[in-house]
């Protein structure tokens, strides 16, 4: 019944976005990655799937060729396999190379996963306090398979704590508040 009523939500979601079959398939049925993922969503509250509560620039749950509106709210920014590669690092290339011109934290996740939930409001918080000094990406391992194995990711949530320069700091399992502020400080120097 479940996934019945997910599915029916997820086709919702695709008439909405003008009928996209390509970008919503990635939603595996999961109604809120369908509202991240699709691509034609212009900030208007339509596109949007009634979610936008005020126009352009305002709906934070969808994203715009590729671009998360979440950035310019100073949340946590949903990536996919294509906004991984222009903004974070090419997974497929055989050296680390950090794209971005801020310290980063990458939260590998899946939605099913208990610790990565109760590990989310801690990585909401930490993007609040250090907006505009830090990104906070989330990739779900479900939605980005490439990019979990390129890492090697065989546990969640897993931490990249990424500094501007230099190599990731990998950090397995949930971690508390003094853990994560001990290795966003490794990466902010």
């Amino acid at each position: 019944m479940k996934k019945i009523f997910f599915t029916l939500l997820c086709a919702a979601v695709m008439i909405s976005c003008g009928g996209n079959k390509e970008k919503n398939n990635e939603c595996g049925n999961n109604h809120a990655e369908c509202t991240h993922q699709h691509g034609d969503c212009d900030g208007s509250h339509e596109d949007c799937t009634g979610e936008c509560e005020s126009g352009a620039g305002e709906c934070e749950n969808c994203a715009s060729k590729g671009e998360a509106k979440a950035e310019a709210n100073a949340g946590c920014i949903q990536v996919d396999n294509d906004m991984f590669l222009s903004k974070i690092a090419d997974y497929n290339a055989p050296e680390w190379k950090y794209l971005g011109d801020k310290p980063a934290i990458v939260d590998f996740y899946a939605d099913w996963c208990g610790p990565c939930k109760r590990i989310a409001p801690l990585l909401d918080e930490v993007a609040k306090e250090h907006a505009g000094n830090l990104y906070i990406y989330k990739v779900n391992v479900d939605n980005c398979p490439e990019i979990a194995n390129a890492y090697q990711i065989s546990a969640i949530p897993t931490l990249l704590f990424i500094p501007v320069e230099g190599e990731p700091i990998k950090v397995v399992g949930g971690l508390e508040m003094p853990a994560i502020a001990e290795n966003i400080a490794k990466i902010m120097k």
